[in-house]
């Protein structure tokens, strides 16, 4: 007779899950006893992570490398908490995933036995659209289905608890048609929204009437990136993008300004600051500094979730739909503009941005400019390759230095910008992409957080992929460098050391430690050498550069604006100020 744990990973295996990320413990031995009897074309395979952690990570980097629903698993108490920061990553970034948690014996709930833990409080905020308990075998067939399918079309995080009893107790193979009981059943509520003719009608009427209009593009428009390029080229409109956006149009368009915000690039915010029309697809960007002031633009957006809609702008026109449905009928709506006066000053700001930030790039450092870093990448990219960022300096440098082209695929933490997603996005994304390559962009806190345990399992298992090149690359400047500029920047404050400096840890030769290869470079002109071999290299790679901290992690522009609360910072006796001139001299352009 199967049991519940082998009825779960039916179900799952039924709704297309072949992979679930997890840590083992006690409180899920049911569910891994049923792994360990699957096998053949019904298997599902089980992963394991270093941390729970960077299960959730894992999960995440799943869902938003494949579209499909990512799933983590993790045992009682700890196990399940650890999940916890990778969910919360999920959420915030709109991505499915389902977490499956372990929980102790029905019979001693609510007796503060060890590793009882009230886990459907826990997960109530980071798993709220659906968070429910197993009490018996007769539920597990609908709270699999609703746990996934409210994942799927809510784009959020589902839970499942599971007692640890009730995974070993055997499966109900029927449900009595009887009431009391319901039959749920296994299929996805795939629609493609489209708002009524009248709203589109209003909204094309205000993108019309516009002379200057700025299209602001995010995550949710993946899909849509025809329909955006031929609605830009309608209106005569250029194309920001907000962080996680960084994929959806390439960035060889010469109206494609880049991305937004505080580490956005000059042409993004002089089209905003320009614009008298804004079309905002699939995007939360969150910093209203950043868009046109109140009052200046007409607005009109496009998001699948009503929630977003006129959130950060005050919006003439909202549309709830899919970016690419609701585009493709709104684009027989829009006149060609015969002027293209907007367009043409769009496209110069572009090409000055680009020439500055390859300018930039070049600035002498000690002893590496980490911007010289991307550059070197941004031009050797490999076709379809996969992307994964983390949150600090890195991320900075991601979004302004990286040219993406058509069909290559990037993400980072946005929403939550947690560092440590880096390294199990990427392994997350070989695992499902395995022809493709892939490369991870940490800064060296990242790596201490987590990343180094990530490496542990690219070892492991990098003998079962047909593309072997995975590089992973570490800015290792010994400092919490984001941060450090923050204290700097935000507060005029000076570097406090004792929370921002790292220790110095030998990144590639762990890595040939553990049978990866990698090279240390703290020589700017060995970078583009270096990134050669580690893209042709035949196995994963880890690319250590000895970085500058003190080029500030901004766009020239940005850091010309914060010269003062600079200037503050050493005043009041920063110990890097000497170095902190000299950064902030090259990047500003001073």
């Amino acid at each position: 007779m199967a049991t519940v744990g082998d009825f779960l990973l039916d179900r799952l295996h039924q709704w297309g899950v072949r992979r679930i990320y997890g840590y083992p413990g006690d409180g899920i031995n049911g569910i891994m006893a049923a792994f360990n009897r699957r096998e053949g074309p019904d298997a599902i395979e089980f992963i394991q992570a270093r941390h729970e952690e960077m299960a959730a990570f894992m999960a995440c980097g799943h869902a938003k490398f494949t579209g499909e629903v990512g799933v983590c698993m993790a045992t009682s108490g700890p196990g399940a908490i650890h999940l916890l920061n990778g969910l919360y990553d999920a959420k915030l970034d709109h991505q499915p995933v389902v977490a499956i948690v372990g929980q102790q014996q029905r019979s001693a709930l609510g007796a503060s036995y060890q590793q009882e833990v009230d886990l459907v409080s826990l997960f109530k905020d980071v798993a709220g659209e659906y968070v429910q308990m197993a009490t018996s075998a007769e539920q597990m067939r609908h709270l699999v289905d609703r746990a996934v399918r409210i994942a799927r079309s809510e784009r959020c995080v589902t839970c499942i608890i599971i007692p640890n009893d009730l995974q070993e107790e055997d499966a109900v193979p029927a449900l009595p048609r009887e009431h009391g009981y319901t039959f749920s059943g296994v299929g996805e509520a795939n629609q493609a929204v489209v708002p009524p003719e009248e709203a589109l009608r209003a909204a094309a009427a205000v993108l019309n009437a516009g002379s200057r209009v700025a299209i602001l593009a995010g995550a949710g428009a993946h899909g849509a990136t025809d329909e955006l390029i031929e609605v830009a080229e309608l209106l005569g409109a250029g194309i920001a993008k907000a962080l996680l956006g960084k994929a959806v149009v390439p960035d060889d368009l010469p109206f494609v300004t880049g991305s937004i915000g505080m580490i956005g690039t000059k042409a993004s915010a002089d089209m905003m600051n320009g614009c008298d029309t804004l079309l905002m697809v699939g995007s939360s960007f969150p910093w209203a500094e950043y868009l046109p002031p109140e009052g200046q633009a007409r607005g009109v957006q496009i998001d699948r979730d009503g929630r977003m809609l006129g959130l950060r702008y005050p919006m003439e026109a909202n549309l709830v739909g899919d970016a690419k449905a609701t585009l493709r009928a709104l684009i027989p709506l829009l006149e060609r503009k015969q002027e293209r006066g907007w367009r043409e000053q769009v496209e110069k700001s572009v090409a000055d941005s680009w020439r500055e930030l390859g300018e930039k790039a070049l600035e002498p450092a000690e002893p590496v400019n980490p911007q010289r870093v991307f550059t070197e990448l941004s031009a050797r990219l490999p076709e379809n390759v996969i992307l994964a960022g983390d949150s600090g300096s890195a991320s900075a440098w991601f979004a302004l230095h990286l040219r993406l082209r058509r069909g290559m695929l990037a993400s980072l933490s946005g929403g939550l910008a947690t560092m440590g997603s880096a390294v199990p996005y990427a392994f997350a994304a070989k695992l499902a992409h395995p022809d493709r390559p892939v490369i991870a962009l940490a800064g060296d806190g990242a790596m201490q957080m987590n990343g180094i345990n990530g490496l542990m399992s690219i070892a492991w298992h990098r003998e079962r992929w047909a593309n072997p090149t995975l590089v992973v690359l570490v800015l290792n400047n010994r400092d919490l460098n984001f941060v450090t500029w923050e204290q700097r920047g935000m507060g005029g404050e000076p570097k406090y050391e004792a929370s921002q400096e790292l220790p110095d840890f030998s990144y590639a030769a762990y890595a040939r430690m553990l049978g990866l290869d990698g090279e240390r470079i703290d020589d700017p002109e060995a970078l583009g050498a270096a990134w050669d071999r580690a893209l042709a290299a035949g196995r994963p790679f880890v690319l250590e550069v000895v970085v500058d901290a003190n080029v500030p992690p901004l766009p020239p522009h940005v850091v010309a604006a914060q010269q003062e609360q600079y200037q503050v910072a050493m005043e009041k006796g920063d110990a890097e100020a000497a170095d902190m001139r000299r950064g902030i001299s090259g990047q500003s352009g001073d």
